[in-house]
């Protein structure tokens, strides 16, 4: 085996690994947002049991060895949780017969000369 082909051996596994590390830690986010799931409603419960599926399922877009599917995937849903969960808490929040929008956002803003 020359030099070459060594040195591309070694750095495809360094890539495999740190692709497949992220792809776990990113994996570990999402099954801490478990927790949530009663107050997401069913998007988020879509959401999270999709993107486990999709990155425990033998079946990928990109092969196995290539873990950047699983992530796109995981991350995707994670920030689609992240943003349920901001919108459910200022929901909860907000006092009975407040309106739904903060005032001052019907008005239009000019720039200031």
């Amino acid at each position: 085996m020359s030099r070459e082909t060594l040195v591309l051996v070694v750095i495809g596994s360094i890539l495999a690994l740190a692709t497949l590390v992220g792809a776990v830690l990113l994996a570990i986010r999402v099954v801490r947002t478990r927790r949530l799931l009663g107050t997401l409603g069913v998007g988020g419960k879509v959401a999270f049991y999709g993107a486990l599926i999709y990155a425990i399922f033998p079946v990928d877009v990109l092969p196995d060895p290539i873990y950047l599917d699983d992530m796109g995937i995981l991350a995707g849903a994670l920030i689609y949780l992240t943003r349920l969960a901001h919108q459910r808490r200022a929901q909860a929040r907000r006092l009975p017969g407040q309106p739904d929008t903060p005032p001052g956002q019907d008005r239009v803003r000019r720039p200031v000369p």
